[in-house]
């Protein structure tokens, strides 16, 4: 699709997408919403699946930029990265969060709720919602399933340590919309 995010636009550092992708829209099969907050996840990173290398699991992160890579985290939950930077690199922005406008029925029949702040709050909870599987792994987020569109105004982008992880978590590589009531923790007080 001409207007949606291209592979040109993941062939840059984490640290350059992330931040880029806050307001950005994501729907798989027309549903979701606004991404209001990711973590970026680079090659140097500890807390990173690809630090250590390539494996059977994280083969997708180490593809070309543009593509999912969809792991399963601690057995339970599903969660969605988009790969970044250039093939054979390790880089990734693990969508956290994301404010559910589209598809709202269906997202309240695949998490049991009607609350929208539990809908997509917390990367288990959107794929969940947006019905995302390990069968989306590796797959472009330019076509179908995926549709990825920038966002379409400035927004402000908050920053803070990233969270849910042990080592490097002082790394503020954590991105949100500021104000959001969808993130998945509140943001520090500055």
């Amino acid at each position: 699709m001409s207007d949606g995010l291209s592979t040109e636009f993941f062939a840059r550092s984490v640290h350059e997408v992330a931040p880029e992708l806050i307001g950005a829209t994501l729907l798989v099969d027309g549903v979701g919403g606004p991404i209001v907050e990711v973590e970026a996840y680079d090659r140097e990173d500890p807390a990173s699946h690809g630090f250590r290398g390539p494996t059977a699991r994280n083969a997708s992160m180490f593809g070309s930029p543009g593509h999912a890579y969809v792991y399963r985290s601690y057995g339970v939950h599903w969660c969605l990265n988009l790969v970044c930077a250039d093939e054979g690199v390790a880089e990734a922005v693990l969508v956290r969060a994301l404010e559910p406008t589209h598809g709202l029925k269906r997202m309240e029949e695949r998490r049991r709720t009607g609350n929208p702040r539990l809908l997509c709050s917390g990367p288990g909870r959107l794929c969940e919602a947006l019905g995302v599987t390990h069968e989306q792994d590796g797959l472009p987020l330019d076509r179908a399933p995926f549709d990825l569109r920038p966002r379409a105004s400035q927004v402000e982008v908050a920053r803070a340590p990233r969270i849910g992880i042990t080592r490097a978590a002082e790394l503020p590589w954590r991105y949100a919309l500021a104000g959001s009531r969808f993130v998945s923790r509140a943001l520090p007080r500055a």
